[in-house]
């Protein structure tokens, strides 16, 4: 057991050997990876002819496809429609298989005989009380045969009752006997606690155990499911959601399998064999109180529907804020710029108000059905009293049958009462499985793991697209291609140009076969991809995205991708390191990675955060072209680079396209000059094709194109300008030698510097990068005490619920009192119908108890399901306005990564939920019944109260040592968890890199190996926290085995009568028993617990630059003044690379900058540090002659507007995204003149919905163009002081930028703009261009004056010259 993971190491999840059933095992050891995901690809073509795939053929009433042909929706249809899962208790053991069913075997059998092990004890209190009876000498004046004794309490003779005129001599029972009775009775009940310890750790641990195993495979399985998901799949869904799903919801389904299934079995199979006991004592009775048990079913089961329905409603609620919730985090620099914190957070709450509202519904569900079954639980007492009296009356019963069948069906029927807050968690994890297994069933249109297909023998790589009609399927009304035809030579460089929109990128896409066409073929060779296998087709094509994407690793392991799928793939560490150097300095990027102080080990950061944009895109381009592939497909490859990069990593690529098929997309027209063929595209359309000479030579639209990004030059000869360029070979490095070849001296005068007088300039580079940003971890009660703030705005629903829990925790000492009242009048009334009477009063009172009870129970259950539901809607709105206010730094952390917010969000939340509702009113109600309990007892009968008391603070010490295990377990889980969870949004994020890298495979083996380690280490814990929790429910039967021996030796003395006894047997007893269930919901109060800790530790987080401080001055009359002196700084997670080195800088109001030089020099850098993202290590930064950190942030930023160099947009409308850029109401006038600034507005009219046109998750339904024009368009809505543009144009065609450049020329008039640039055309009119080398700047002048000093940036300037060639 303990060298298992979380699948059978024979079985991976794409081995052929694995079975078409969906109980598959997974190995993380295996070597085969030729059949990726072969289970789900014969699980895909099973269900080609199911009903659930049916479902994508047949449109609903609200079917958006409605208005196309059948035959073009059915297309479009299949790649977005995820077809409902049916769902039950048992699908969630699907991936079970032999070794789990017979170890769930195992568990089952222990659950059972533990079940069986209290009707035991029933039975064995029968005797004891059988033998309380039978001791004359007691004076128990009644036995187990109808008789009485006479007068005279000590004599030696009773007598039997036969009839109406004869009685029988009866022997009581003797002295010695009944003490050897007594004392045999209580060694069984020391036996029956030992072996249920033995039975309820086995059954538990084994339950734990298996829970983690096969919830690791439902992650698995989810992950590799969604990875071999279409892409259009991908469009309507985001990120965000599937991060809940496989933390959160995985988490609802763990509990579910774990073990509170196997405190559920016990518990039925205690109620089943509590009936067969009661059989056999009295059937006529037993029949009677069958119709409780018909009362608890049809009552649980109607529940739990209603429970299951709400609660589904509930998750898929917060699932889409989760997805909000992921696009906001991981866009957190632009929610900062624009100061849309407020914003974004009132969007979350709206979800979170949908998930709280049916949470609300489902805790109202639950405590009605909690209350429902203490009632009918309770009613068994008063039914069994009121008809066992009458039996006992007409002889049909003995008092010990009566006794046996009250005590056992009572505690049958308790049994099946408590089990309610599992019945919840079990309906929670069913609902939560629906949607995670819908997804795992989905059949993808374009599945990556299908194993069929063509693969080809040699690859020429000539492509044809024929007569091709596209549509996204997530925007059906607008058509992207129609007979469209291309034909693209095998070995030959085509180069796709025009507008934004045009469809460039959807012909890679296409030939990517991210999408399926709705009409026509993309062929290969000569074959229709769609015949192809997809997975050899995409290892036959490298792709570099106009917004390149790293993942969390190191550079070496980054590029390394790139040889997924190829023979180098297995190869050695040193045969792989020697292509991937060789492609770093083909791609230009092995003078800035050798710089660097780990080399190609330096880790990029999440989504590649550490490196700067053209680093990124550097990187990316050595990993498209290190496995040397047959197609390269280049969408605006070059954008982010700076101009002397670009020219050495462009004469690469044209190297790297010789013999190969090489399709280009490209903006910056000097990059495609020396193309084959160049392609000129207008809304889906061909306008014209040739060379470049050739299509100059024609005067048409490719003219235009070429005018426009044409640079103003000094008049010279061409050789001379050659020669400078050769002469003339700087180092434009990202880092520069400079950078890192620091003298001591130097390193030790900058720590001298004067330190900016803020917190914030001192504390990133050391408490930020390497210490721990949070204080210590609070206490348990500190913790405790923070939840109890928190919900104090539902203090009167939570007082209810105590005052009910109150209610709830003194029935049970009620019940003894009823009990001992009860069975004394056996005793003392002679006369039967006075008896009859008596106890039938008695049998009200239990009923009026059993009443109140149910009353109670449902308040408590709806008041705390309340409360906790908006508790949990507070946490999650709190702390994710908690998590926008930190500054960036904070996510610059490795350990606070978009997906460990994002799980964390849901995690911590919904553990405190976990403490809520029925839970905490169960909690409740035990700490008063035990406390009741002991009280009365030691009221009624001291000696046998105080003696038997002392057994519970073992078992509650038992327990309380248990929770401190799972305390310390679940922080320890918590870690990994967001290990896990960061992996897998992140793959997910990046789905369209994954599948063209075909990482598919690879990405789930570190996932599993994650688990599986997750899984391995968490065994001993579990292993600990079933022993302890054994010991509890053991310490039961103890505390009954001294309470029946000492009752018993104060009972052979005469000190007490039958009802002391009972009184504090009953009572002691359950409340030991109350105690000991308390301590089952001890997982759910660890997770709370330290739930609580992390959530109260992100809550008083206060961040350096703090963006709810109202200190501060207000700017006035912002001219625009903008200036650096000696300014030094390093990113507070890289403290060991200087970025600016003494920078210097001077902007005058109204000014045009422009930044420009290599990539990594410290231009981005600049941009923050004005937008008030970092503080400088040393320096100052001034607006308008006044330090910025003296401004209050808020309204300083409020004088800014940031163009970012890859534009963030946001689910929702373009009218939404941008009204987001306002300070205030804007009218619709506004926005559309905005927009027409921007060039933007033809387009949006253009579109079905116009300005309601969804922009989908990250604005994915748009190109990168139209995403940039309406974030320069939100950014003119703001009217700022200050415009910053960091490559604000960088991907934009031609005709676009030369309007936007136009407009945004405009838009600098009387205002401070800042622009960094690439491509030079954009700032030749600039007032003044500072050139940037190593954090410093080494020229700066006009256009022209920088040209006549022919230096650094007349370099640039040549090498993006358009000059027609010879």
């Amino acid at each position: 057991m303990a060298d298992e993971g979380p699948h059978d190491e024979k079985s991976p999840l794409w081995s052929s050997s694995v079975s078409t059933a969906s109980k598959d095992s997974i190995s993380s050891k295996s070597s085969s990876k030729s059949s990726f995901f072969s289970s789900f690809r014969r699980r895909t073509q099973a269900l080609r002819f199911s009903k659930s795939y049916a479902a994508v053929d047949i449109p609903s009433d609200n079917d958006q496809f409605s208005s196309l042909p059948e035959s073009e929706a059915k297309v479009l249809r299949e790649q977005v429609i995820v077809p409902p899962a049916v769902t039950s208790y048992f699908t969630l053991y699907r991936y079970a298989n032999k070794k789990d069913c017979f170890m769930l075997g195992i568990g089952v059998l222990c659950a059972v005989l533990e079940g069986v092990l209290k009707p035991l004890m029933s039975l064995l209190f029968g005797r004891v009380s059988e033998t309380f009876t039978n001791y004359g000498p007691q004076g128990a004046l009644y036995n187990s045969t109808h008789e009485y004794s006479n007068s005279t309490l000590y004599n030696n003779t009773t007598y039997t009752y036969i009839n109406d005129s004869e009685y029988m001599p009866y022997d009581y029972l003797a002295q010695q006997d009944y003490y050897d009775t007594i004392r045999q009775l209580s060694l069984y009940l020391v036996y029956l606690g030992i072996a249920d310890i033995l039975l309820s750790h086995t059954k538990t641990y084994i339950f734990i155990d298996r829970g983690e195993v096969l919830s690791a495979r439902i992650r698995e399985h989810y992950l590799a499911s969604t990875l071999k998901q279409n892409i259009g799949y991908f469009d309507t869904l985001g990120s965000g959601e599937i991060t809940s799903r496989i933390t959160a919801d995985t988490i609802l389904v763990q509990e579910a399998i774990s073990e509170k299934i196997s405190f559920m079995i016990a518990n039925v199979t205690t109620f089943f064999v509590a009936l067969a006991i009661a059989f056999t004592q009295s059937y006529i009775l037993t029949f009677i109180m069958l119709s409780i048990l018909v009362s608890i079913i049809l009552s649980t089961g109607l529940a739990s529907a209603y429970m299951v329905k709400y609660l589904k409603k509930a998750q898929d609620g917060y699932a889409v804020g989760g997805t909000l919730c992921e696009e906001v985090i991981g866009s957190v620099r632009n929610v900062h710029a624009f100061g849309i914190q407020e914003v974004m957070a009132s969007a979350y709450d709206n979800f979170l108000k949908v998930s709280e509202y049916w949470g609300i519904k489902a805790g109202v569900a639950t405590g009605l059905m909690n209350g429902s079954m203490m009632l009918c639980s309770f009613s068994t007492d008063a039914l069994a009293y009121w008809q066992g009296v009458r039996l006992y009356s007409e002889y049909q019963a003995t008092l010990g049958n009566i006794i046996t069948i009250i005590f056992t069906v009572f505690q049958g029927a308790y049994a099946f009462a408590i089990i309610s807050p599992h019945i919840s968690s079990v309906a929670a994890g069913v609902a939560a499985g629906s949607k995670i297994f819908a997804t795992i069933d989905r059949v993808s249109a374009i599945d990556s793991s299908d194993e069929n297909g063509i693969k080809l023998d040699k690859v020429d790589g000539s492509i044809e697209l024929k007569n091709v009609k596209f549509i996204y399927p997530s925007r059906p009304n607008a058509t992207i291609l129609n007979n469209f035809s291309l034909k693209i030579p095998a070995g030959k460089t085509v180069a796709l140009v025009g507008a934004s929109g045009s469809g460039k990128s959807t012909i890679v896409g296409l030939i990517e076969r991210f999408y399926n066409p709705i009409d026509g073929a993309v062929l290969l060779d000569g074959h229709n991809i769609k015949d192809l296998n997809i997975r050899w087709l995409r290892q036959k094509i490298a792709l570099v995205q106009q917004e390149p994407t790293l993942f969390a690793c190191s550079i070496y392991d980054n590029i390394a991708y790139g040889l997924v799928g190829t023979e180098f793939e297995f190869s050695s560490h040193t045969e792989k390191r020697s292509l991937i150097i060789e492609a770093c300095k083909q791609a230009n990027a092995w003078t800035f990675i050798e710089k660097l102080p780990e080399g190609l080990d330096t880790n990029v950061g999440e989504r590649g955060f550490l490196m700067s944009g053209g680093q990124k895109q550097r990187i990316a381009i050595a990993r498209a072209i290190v496995s040397n592939p047959k197609i390269l497909l280049l969408d605006e490859a070059t954008s982010a680079l700076d101009t002397k990069s670009e020219g050495i990593v462009q004469e690469a690529l044209e190297r790297a396209s010789k013999n190969r098929t090489t399709i280009v997309i490209a903006h910056r027209l000097s990059t495609i000059r020396d193309a084959d063929c160049i392609v000129v595209m207008r809304r889906g359309e061909i306008l014209e094709m040739g060379t470049h000479n050739e299509l100059l030579a024609k005067q048409g639209e490719y003219c235009e194109l070429v005018k426009a990004q044409q640079i103003e030059t000094l008049k010279e000869k061409e050789k001379e300008q050659r020669d400078m360029a050769q002469n003339i070979v700087p180092d434009y490095d990202g880092i520069g030698e400079k950078a890192i070849d620091l003298s001591d001296k130097l390193h030790q005068s900058e720590l001298a510097l004067s330190h900016t007088q803020t917190r914030a300039s001192i504390h990133p580079a050391t408490d930020i990068a390497t210490g721990n940003m949070f204080g210590p971890e609070p206490s348990f009660l500190e913790a405790f005490k923070f939840i109890y703030d928190l919900s104090r705005p539902e203090v009167f629903y939570n007082i209810v619920g105590l005052i009910a829990c109150f209610f709830n925790g003194m029935g049970y000492p009620a019940l003894g009192l009823l009990w001992g009242t009860s069975l004394q009048a056996f005793a003392d009334i002679m006369d039967r119908n006075e008896l009859r009477i008596y106890v039938s009063r008695m049998a009200g009172f239990l009923f009026l108890n059993a009443c109140v009870l149910g009353i109670s129970n449902t308040v408590t259950g709806a008041a705390f399901g309340y409360s906790s539901s908006r508790l949990v809607r507070r946490i999650r709105n709190m702390s994710f306005r908690q998590i926008l206010r930190q500054d960036i730094a904070f996510f610059d952390r490795d350990e606070n990564t978009v997906g460990s917010l994002t799980g964390t969000l849901s995690r911590d939340a919904q553990a405190v939920e976990g403490l809520g509702g029925i839970t905490l009113g169960k909690i409740i109600d035990a700490v008063v019944t035990v406390i009741g309990s002991s009280v009365i007892s030691i009221a009624f009968a001291w000696k046998l109260g105080l003696v038997v008391t002392c057994g519970v603070p073992v078992l509650v010490g038992c327990g309380f040592y248990r929770f401190y295990l799972l305390t310390e377990f679940e922080a320890r889980v918590k870690k990994e968890n967001e290990r896990t969870s960061t992996f897998a949004c992140e793959a997910v994020s990046a789905i369209r890199t994954v599948a063209a890298l075909t990482r598919e495979s690879d990405v789930w083996e570190v996932y599993h190996g994650s688990l599986d380690a997750m899984v391995k280490s968490n065994r001993p814990s579990s292993f600990r926290s079933a022993f302890f929790y054994g010991l509890t429910s053991g310490q039961i039967f103890f505390v009954m085995a001294l309470a029946s021996w000492y009752g018993g030796q104060l009972l052979g003395t005469g000190e007490y009568n039958l009802f002391q006894f009972y009184l504090v047997f009953l009572s002691i007893i359950f409340g030991a028993e109350t105690a000991g269930i308390v301590f089952s919901f001890a997982p759910d109060v660890g997770k709370a617990v330290q739930a609580a800790k992390n959530i109260k530790m992100l809550l008083e987080l206060v961040p350096d630059i703090d963006t709810w401080s109202d200190k501060g001055k207000t700017p006035q009359n912002v001219q625009g003044d903008i200036e650096f002196i000696n300014v030094h700084f390093r990113y507070p997670t890289r403290p060991e690379v200087p970025v600016l080195r003494g920078l210097n800088l001077r902007i005058q109001k109204g000014q045009y900058i422009a930044l420009v030089g290599a990539s990594g020099c410290g231009k981005s850098t600049t941009i923050s540090l004005i937008e008030g993202f970092y503080r400088p290590l040393a320096g100052t930064l001034l607006l308008d002659g006044q330090d910025i950190t003296q401004f209050n942030i808020n309204a300083y930023r409020q004088q800014l507007a940031l163009v970012s160099q890859e534009p963030t947009l946001y689910a929702g409308s373009i009218k939404y995204n941008v009204q987001l850029g306002s300070l205030g109401p804007v009218t619709d006038e506004q926005i559309m003149d905005v927009c027409k600034q921007a060039n933007i507005h033809d387009f949006i009219m253009s579109l079905p919905d116009g300005y309601d046109t969804y922009c989908g998750t990250k604005g994915t339904l748009l190109s990168g163009g139209q995403k940039q024009r309406i974030a320069i368009a939100r950014a003119l809505i703001r009217q700022p002081k200050i415009l910053l543009l960091d490559e604000a144009t960088s991907a934009l065609d031609s005709e676009s930028e030369k309007v936007v450049q136009a407009a945004l020329d405009a838009a600098a008039k009387g205002r401070t703009t800042i622009a960094v640039a690439h491509r030079l055309s954009t700032i030749q009119n600039a007032d003044v261009i500072y050139v940037f080398e190593a954090g410093r700047v080494c020229e700066a002048g006009t256009h022209q004056e920088l040209l006549a000093k022919k230096g650094r940036y007349y370099e640039l300037v040549q090498l993006q010259a358009l000059e027609q060639n010879n």
